[in-house]
């Protein structure tokens, strides 16, 4: 699966709020808290929390909190030992890991991580926690608080400017109850505050079991009640292309996931599909694609907009139906190769202590993965240059420009000559003005597996 998934400014450039450097010019990592269902019958939540292990020094994982779903009413004790065994398994390889950052050691005060810090095993554990009991939206209140519920608003109430993502594995009357506390106990302004907070992404909605309707979940309740104050992404459609397209590419899991490192050894086997869970991160990763608060950007978690929901009565941000199902798929099957092989290289540092990483994409001699964006009058020609892009191993670096219609709001025809150069030129047509145009330098290393990395730059017609 390495190579068989091989992956096909003279105008002022300005920088978005997403990833902004720090004072030390270090990238902060987003913050993520994981709601997960992990059992024994549902082992996707095992496979997917191999994958954010072998990805920790990308995510500030807040917090894993073990909760109820689809198949589990009712949080078990034994259960709870398949998150410390994916931590555990990421204690022992984590020297090797390490070494993909030359980390040394940890440090004293673990909040505010930068991108490439690999956090403490004790640091994991002591985030890790259970959430609310029972499932279902008839919980919710007096009485449902939980140490999951409790730590969300504690989290929320720290000095960060950074959003703190709720992602949703299971089921999320967890989240509901950290809400309904707020709501009981502080103003509306209060309230308010703390819901642009925390926007969320939830694989499909598992508060429920698959039968029974949707009102009874306190998902329909969080999208029902705070539609306007809180982001809140309904997947559909990113969790079925994951779960289906790991099940048929099973052998490349097998040959290069399972048994790679300690991670690999607990990397279960699917029983339904594989890694359902996993778009609810990769939304977030750092790389350079997207501004994760704007879910109609594309992301590697798939693409969705805000609109009415399957239930017919509350609204979010979804991709259920088409043209929206239909778009997020066409996106999904075009980073899969990189997703995977992005995974295949992380389990090989895990397991030798070396491997491939990758590229730096630098735009414009503009380096980082900030979106950028470009002012451009019409008939201006927009000068693009990536050549300044490197490689930390010195692999060959192959290019591809090209544009995320759906993101934009120009409709017309926008051709970008010449688009595996490091050099391009756009010619912007006279009916630009007004519009925004959102092109994608994408670049691939010759290494093994080769990897990708991202830059977004938006082009703003005055």
């Amino acid at each position: 699966m390495y190579r068989i998934l091989s992956l096909s400014f003279f105008v002022f450039l300005s920088f978005t709020g997403f990833a902004q450097q720090s004072n030390n010019g270090q990238i902060p990592k987003p913050r993520i808290v994981v709601l997960t269902d992990v059992s024994t019958w549902e082992t996707d939540d095992s496979e997917s929390l191999v994958r954010l292990m072998a990805h920790a020094d990308l995510f500030e994982i807040e917090a894993l909190i073990f909760t109820t779903g689809w198949s589990l009413d009712k949080t078990r004790e034994d259960f709870m030992g398949l998150i410390h065994a994916a931590i555990d398994a990421y204690e022992k390889d984590l020297p090797n890991l390490q070494k993909r950052s030359n980390q040394q050691q940890f440090q004293a005060d673990e909040s505010r991580q930068t991108i490439g810090y690999w956090p403490s095993p004790d640091y994991l554990r002591s985030v890790t926690m259970f959430g609310s009991e029972n499932r279902g939206l008839k919980f919710l209140g007096e009485g449902n608080e939980s140490a999951g519920s409790d730590f969300i608003i504690q989290l929320a109430d720290q000095q960060d400017d950074r959003p703190l993502w709720i992602t949703i594995w299971g089921g999320g009357n967890t989240l509901a109850q950290a809400i309904w506390d707020v709501k009981q106990n502080r103003s509306e302004a209060e309230l308010k505050k703390f819901l642009h907070k925390i926007p969320t992404y939830a694989i499909t909605d598992q508060d429920r079991d698959q039968k029974t309707p949707y009102d009874i979940s306190s998902h329909y309740w969080m999208r029902k009640e705070f539609a306007e104050d809180l982001l809140f992404i309904w997947d559909e459609s990113a969790w079925k292309f994951q779960n289906g397209t790991g099940k048929r590419n099973w052998e490349a899991y097998a040959e290069h996931i399972q048994g790679h490192g300690a991670l690999g050894a607990v990397y279960p086997k699917y029983k339904y599909g594989v890694e359902g869970d996993t778009p609810a991160f990769l939304h977030l990763m750092p790389n350079g694609l997207n501004d994760p608060m704007v879910p109609s950007q594309v992301s590697w978690g798939g693409y969705a907009v805000f609109q009415l929901t399957e239930d017919k009565v509350t609204s979010s941000y979804s991709n259920f139906n088409s043209p929206a199902a239909d778009i997020s798929r066409k996106y999904l099957e075009h980073f899969y190769p990189a997703t995977f092989n992005n995974f295949a290289a992380r389990m090989d540092w895990a397991k030798e202590g070396k491997g491939n990483r990758n590229p730096s994409v630098v735009v414009n001699k503009m380096q980082g993965i900030e979106l950028l964006r470009v002012k451009a009058k019409k008939r201006q020609s927009v000068m693009l240059d990536a050549s300044k892009s490197s490689d930390p191993e010195g692999d060959e670096l192959s290019f591809k420009w090209w544009i995320i219609r759906e993101a934009g709001t120009y409709e017309g025809e926008i051709n970008i000559p010449n688009t595996d150069s490091k050099l391009i030129k756009i010619d912007l047509p006279n009916d630009f003005s007004g519009k925004t145009l959102h092109v994608i330098c994408e670049v691939t290393d010759n290494g093994s597996p080769n990897l990708t990395s991202y830059r977004r730059i938006i082009i703003e017609g005055k």
